[in-house]
């Protein structure tokens, strides 16, 4: 939760919603109203983008990743490769306990939801006590719930930052040719938003990019985004805080 008042935040947000991309977070982390903020990213098939502008300005901002423990081999390769090529010094890799682990066990086979909750939401919630704002990847052309979604928000008293939230398809892969950017190995195979292996299948022609996430399910988000993060298990300690990489 932000240390900043309410009425600060909601003021921010106000101002700030006329911006995007570089702009807006050339404003949060340099700006004469910067404040305490991290990015959260899943090191998918779009975070070099976003990765990308954040290390134009601060290379140093706080990166936090989610281990889930269910993670592809090829993600973990990639959180290494895309933070050394974008020199990025503040990667932490975070992750439920070693509780959670053992009461998540097999959990996506019957209970998604509890599954993202303890593996995802409560992890993410301990590690961003503290910061007053969140950049996140989020696109409106990612459809489901996203396609409405504003560039600023106030959530749980703290701002939610999609710098990428008006950014086309088009967009995107433009500032991966222009920028050189490292692919994520498995875009290759079909796989066009990566999470858990569990959860996530490459997928079909003419499909949303998302539709490979809990295919065959009513769900199309792990909670993180979609309500504000749980605060009250912030006391709970950290299982992994591991800068720059996996051990």
């Amino acid at each position: 939760m932000s240390r900043i008042s309410p009425e600060t935040l909601a003021q921010l947000a106000g101002t700030w919603a006329v911006l995007d991309g570089l702009a807006l977070l050339e404003t949060a982390i340099r700006g004469p109203q910067a404040v305490a903020v991290a990015a959260l990213t899943s090191f998918g098939t779009e975070s070099a983008v976003l990765l990308d502008l954040i290390a134009r300005i601060d290379p140093g901002l706080p990166v936090i990743v989610l281990d889930t423990g269910e993670l592809f081999d090829e993600t973990t390769d990639y959180i290494r490769t895309l933070s050394a090529h974008l020199g990025l010094t503040r990667v932490t890799v975070t992750g439920p306990t070693e509780a959670e682990r053992q009461a998540a066990e097999d959990l996506w086979e019957t209970d998604a939801n509890r599954c993202c909750g303890l593996r995802k939401v409560a992890p993410l919630a301990r590690a961003v006590v503290g910061f007053d704002a969140l950049i996140d990847g989020r696109r409106r052309a990612h459809g489901f719930e996203r396609a409405a979604m504003p560039t600023v928000e106030v959530s749980g008293g703290t701002l939610k930052l999609s710098p990428l939230a008006g950014w086309s398809d088009s967009d995107i892969e433009i500032a991966f040719v222009e920028r050189g950017l490292p692919r994520h190995p498995l875009e290759v195979h079909g796989y066009r938003s990566i999470g858990c292996w569990p959860c996530t299948r490459p997928v079909k022609p003419g499909e949303p990019a998302r539709a490979g996430r809990w295919a065959g399910a009513a769900k199309t988000e792990c909670g993180i985004h979609t309500r504000p993060l749980v605060q009250d298990v912030a006391a709970a300690p950290l299982e992994t805080g591991k800068p720059n990489g996996l051990s």
